[in-house]
C-alpha cells in the first residue's frame, strides 16, 4: 500500500521477483556481506539473460499472481479528490501570500492577452478538450503566430505593464488605487459558465501572477 492515501502497491514484474529472490538467497548465504547494488544488479541481469523460459516460469507465475492482487486492490481503491486543498498541501504546494484588496492587479503578458482572445476559438474547435489540452493548443498557436500578431499583443502587454507600474508607485506611496485594472477579457454571454472554465481562468491568473512577480522584482531592483 502507498503512503498517505492507502493506494495499492504497484505490481511487480517477473524480473523484479527474480531480483528479489536473488537478494534473499544471497542474504541467506552471506548474511554479513554488504552488497554493492550496481554490481549485484549487473550480475542479476546477466544471469536472467542466460536463463531459459522454463527457469523463468515460476517468476512469471509470481508476477501474474501479483497482477491479480493489484487489480483486485485497485478495484476497491477510492483515490482522494483531485485538486483538493489537502491534496495540494500534501504535494508541497506553494504558500499563497495574503493579498491586499487595494493592491494593483498584476499586468498580463503578451501570451495571456493573446490567450484571452484565442481561447473561445480553441474551445469552439475542441469542445471536448481538457484545460491542459487547451493550454497546449494556445501555446502552439502562439508559437506559430506571425510577427504582426505578436506585436499586437506585445503592445497590449506593454500598455498594461505601464498601467501596473504606475499603480504600484501610487500604491507604495500610500495612495489608494481606484478600482481594478481594465482587462479586454471577453465575457461569455451565457451566465452558466462551467466549473472547468472558472478553474481555467484561476489557473491563468496564477500563472500570470507568477510570471509578473519575477518581472516586478526586477523592476523594484532597478528603482
Amino acid at each position: 500500500m502507498g503512503k498517505g492515501d492507502n493506494k495499492p502497491r504497484g505490481r511487480m514484474s517477473a524480473y523484479a521477483f527474480f531480483v528479489q529472490t536473488c537478494r534473499e538467497e544471497h542474504k541467506k548465504k552471506h548474511p554479513d556481506e554488504s552488497v554493492v547494488f550496481a554490481e549485484f544488479s549487473r550480475r542479476c541481469a546477466d544471469r536472467w539473460k542466460t536463463m531459459n523460459e522454463k527457469e523463468k516460469t515460476r517468476f512469471h507465475q509470481m508476477a501474474e499472481k501479483d497482477k491479480k492482487r493489484y487489480e483486485s486492490e485497485m478495484a476497491n481503491y477510492n483515490p482522494p479528490e483531485k485538486n483538493s486543498k489537502s491534496g495540494k498541501a500534501a504535494k508541497g504546494a506553494k504558500r499563497k501570500r495574503t493579498k491586499d484588496p487595494h493592491a494593483p492587479k498584476r499586468s498580463l503578458s503578451a501570451f495571456f492577452w493573446f490567450s484571452n482572445d484565442e481561447r473561445p476559438k480553441v474551445k469552439e474547435t475542441m469542445p471536448d478538450a481538457t484545460v491542459g489540452d487547451i493550454a497546449k493548443e494556445l501555446g502552439k498557436r502562439w508559437n506559430e503566430a506571425s510577427s504582426d500578431v505578436r506585436s499586437k499583443y506585445e503592445a497590449l502587454a506593454a500598455k498594461d505593464k505601464a498601467r501596473y507600474m504606475k499603480e504600484v508607485k501610487a500604491y507604495k506611496g500610500g495612495k489608494k488605487v481606484k478600482g481594478a485594472p481594465s482587462k479586454s477579457k471577453k465575457k461569455n454571454d451565457s451566465d452558466d459558465e462551467s466549473g472547468e472554465e472558472e478553474e481555467e481562468e484561476e489557473e491563468q491568473e496564477e500563472e500570470a501572477e507568477a510570471e509578473e512577480e519575477e518581472e516586478d522584482e526586477e523592476d523594484d531592483d532597478d528603482e
